[in-house]
């Protein structure tokens, strides 16, 4: 049986109902809208939501940025050492802290994250566009209210740090 959306949909009635299918299908497919819109820019989608966790405050360590972006401590720092080996960022041992790195964004780290945000608007309106206005504000309440409702279940808890703004692009 073929429920579809308003006719527009081939997915069978089995698959409509299975949201962790459908929730790793429209990542598959924003990953290559990412891909796509930043084409030659050298970027992961990871990687941007650490060079604007940065820039938002320099001089933060890794631990609040991995939390802040929902992502391990150890993957954020295998994010960190490849955006440092890159020019993007800089990373200094606190000194109130040695165990602490400290992340700034560099000036190429800056020019960078400014490149991005075109790509990234377009790749964010793209996947959003089958979508009306309306509708897309309602996909993107419900998003927001599925992940603080399932954050306690992850593996790397998000903490958002500057009130729950989902319509900026990925963080």
């Amino acid at each position: 049986m073929d429920i579809g959306i308003g006719g527009k949909s081939p997915f069978t009635c089995e698959t409509m109902h299975n949201p962790g299918f459908m929730i790793r299908r429209l990542h598959q497919i924003y990953v290559a809208l990412f891909a796509d819109e930043t084409m030659g820019l050298e970027i992961t989608p990871v990687q941007l939501s650490v060079l604007r966790a940065i820039s938002k405050q320099a001089g933060r360590d890794q631990s609040a940025i991995a939390e802040e972006i929902g992502v391990d401590r150890a993957t954020l720092a295998s994010v960190a050492a490849r955006l440092e080996s890159g020019g993007l960022i800089r990373r200094a041992i606190s000194r109130r802290d040695q165990r602490q790195k400290l992340l700034h964004l560099t000036a190429k780290g800056k020019a960078a994250l400014t490149r991005m945000q075109a790509p990234m608007a377009r790749a964010n309106e793209r996947i959003l566009a089958p979508l009306d206005e309306a509708e897309q504000e309602l996909f993107l309440s419900l998003l927001a209210n599925l992940v603080d409702g399932g954050n306690e279940h992850a593996r790397a808890k998000l903490k958002l740090q500057f009130g729950r703004d989902l319509s900026s692009g990925p963080s």
